[in-house]
């Protein structure tokens, strides 16, 4: 594993939600992040198939372009009466006529499809929100970290908060969506804490120990 020996770092992402959730997340650890947005990257094809393929495309593409290390999350909703859909795809189910992304749409596109398998029922609604997050380096090497919570979806969303998926979230053990938890609940992690609850805290926490910590 190699270390992260600077704390200047590109965040290679153009989505604002998950900008903000990492930038509160690496906040505390000093560094000084630009998203690929602020430097007017384009954004590379997603054209992987798995969470680390599509990771890697989007960290290698800033590293190099800035020729600084990037951090880039790849990120989604994995249920499984729909055999592990949207997954992957989870963004692109957002995908509107115009190029914009209405999650509202997607939430309800999700919805739809559990309804025509059938899954009305808790226990038929389990999955996961999945995030990898990649750190590259402009020479090529790449480091991965993974990050599962499991949970159900629900209908109908719930909460204001978060972004994308998150209002028919509802995480393993909570009463609540991520989307109305704030973003510390939904974290539920601080450097040092041994717990973290999103999908992105895990992966993140993993990141820390294995990049930053002697």
């Amino acid at each position: 594993m190699r270390k992260l020996e600077t704390r200047t770092i590109v965040v290679a992402s153009h989505n604002k939600g998950k900008i903000a959730e990492i930038a509160d997340l690496i906040g505390p650890f000093g560094f000084s992040a630009k998203s690929a947005a602020d430097l007017n990257f384009s954004e590379p094809d997603e054209t992987g198939t798995t969470f680390e393929e599509n990771a890697a495309i989007k960290a290698l593409a800033s590293a190099k372009a800035s020729g600084l290390p990037a951090l880039s999350d790849d990120s989604g909703l994995v249920i499984d009466a729909l055999d592990g859909a949207p997954g992957v795809y989870t963004a692109n189910w957002a995908e509107t006529a115009d190029g914009t992304r209405d999650f509202a749409m997607a939430m309800q596109k999700v919805e739809d499809a559990l309804a025509e398998r059938g899954a009305s029922k808790p226990e038929d609604r389990t999955g996961r929100f999945v995030s990898v997050l990649c750190l590259a380096w402009p020479d090529g090497h790449v480091e991965y970290f993974r990050g599962e919570v499991e949970g159900t979806v629900v209908w109908p969303p719930r909460g204001a908060s978060g972004f994308g998926y998150d209002p028919v979230f509802k995480p393993e053990g909570y009463d609540t969506t991520f989307g109305e938890m704030s973003a510390d609940e939904k974290h539920g992690w601080k450097h040092g804490d041994a717990f973290a609850l999103s999908h992105r805290a895990r992966a993140f926490k993993k990141f820390v120990e294995t990049c930053l910590e002697a």
